[in-house]
């Protein structure tokens, strides 16, 4: 066992790189491990996003990124984007180069990384101090981003950063087994991500 799992995070934005460092951190303690995470971002949406995400595995196996060694761990995360999940997966999938496949996992929330904010109403609640109402699962643009920044400023803390503020609480507080029953994404990701945690 590794004394430190490596852990590079390539993220499409910040409300990526938030939830998704406190979900890596908290999977890592419930597995007696320690990681450091280096972000890796993304920005410009999901064309963009795949382009950069090539460009970052060369460069990081060629050993030109300033600093850095290869990571034990890649995690990409890419919203689905009201592509069926398993097509949005794919997509992704296709973009990681086969020296990657064993170390990458995939967080391809469908359709938007809010909607893992609010999949557990019950440990949002108890930190924000107020329900989400969120309906079935919708495909509107920014239906989640909107949701989520709206019952923060119900909730009455100032409109800063949409909600993206609370992302380590929030994990913090939530039943992941129950996040998963209702978003089947979140699921896939932990799922994956902690087999990955375990076993380096």
């Amino acid at each position: 066992m590794s004394d430190e799992i490596t852990v590079d995070l390539f993220a499409e934005d910040r409300a990526h790189e938030e939830f998704l460092k406190a979900v890596i951190h908290r999977v890592a303690r419930e597995e007696n491990k320690r990681v450091r995470i280096r972000l890796r971002s993304a920005r410009g949406g999901h064309g963009k996003a795949l382009t950069e995400l090539r460009f970052y595995q060369r460069t990081a196996l060629s050993g030109e990124l300033m600093n850095s060694s290869v990571p034990d761990l890649l995690i990409v995360a890419i919203d689905a984007n009201c592509k069926s999940f398993n097509i949005a997966r794919r997509e992704i999938e296709e973009n990681v180069e086969s020296d990657w496949r064993g170390r990458a996992v995939i967080a391809c929330p469908d359709p938007h990384i809010e909607r893992w904010y609010l999949a557990d109403k019950t440990a949002f609640t108890k930190v924000i101090g107020k329900q989400p109402r969120v309906g079935r699962k919708k495909c509107e643009r920014d239906y989640y981003k909107t949701a989520l920044a709206s019952v923060i400023t119900a909730a009455g803390y100032p409109a800063t950063l949409g909600g993206i503020e609370f992302a380590e609480e929030i994990v913090q507080a939530m039943d992941f087994y129950a996040a998963g029953k209702i978003d089947r994404s979140f699921k896939h990701f932990l799922d994956h991500a902690r087999r990955l945690i375990r076993l380096i």
